[in-house]
């Protein structure tokens, strides 16, 4: 008998579908500092105002953030930061991954780029 997927199941392919994105993992690594209005966090990726808002207007309607509006400005901020712990866990998962490769290659391996602020994640043997 075929069990048809329950809605936890659905859902959580849509919030996994919308993050799979390396922008919009940019974005949740600089949402994890705070919150902070579109344009200030356009600036500290590098992105255009209105790419980094197309970006925003769909995590958020997946309920990955959350907005307030402050005057003028609209404010971001994680919703649950849990998803990003969720994201530094996979960060992990796939740097552990490379280690292993490399000491599978016998090489120093790639290096690989912490999130903002963090250190770079050594891929090679210790």
């Amino acid at each position: 008998m075929i069990r048809p997927m329950d809605d936890i199941t659905l859902l959580q392919a849509e919030v996994l579908r919308t993050m799979a994105h390396p922008r919009r993992i940019q974005i949740l690594h600089e949402l994890a500092h705070g919150p902070i209005e579109v344009g200030r966090l356009a600036t500290r990726i590098g992105a255009s105002q209105p790419n980094v808002s197309q970006h925003l207007a769909a995590m958020r309607a997946v309920g990955l953030l959350e907005s307030e509006r402050d005057g003028r400005e609209v404010r971001y901020r994680l919703a649950d930061r849990r998803s990003m712990e969720a994201c530094e866990l996979m960060r992990t998962v796939i740097a552990d991954r490379l280690r292993r490769l490399a000491d599978m290659a016998g090489d120093d391996g790639p290096r690989v780029a912490g999130p903002a602020g963090a250190p770079a994640i050594e891929t090679a043997a210790r």
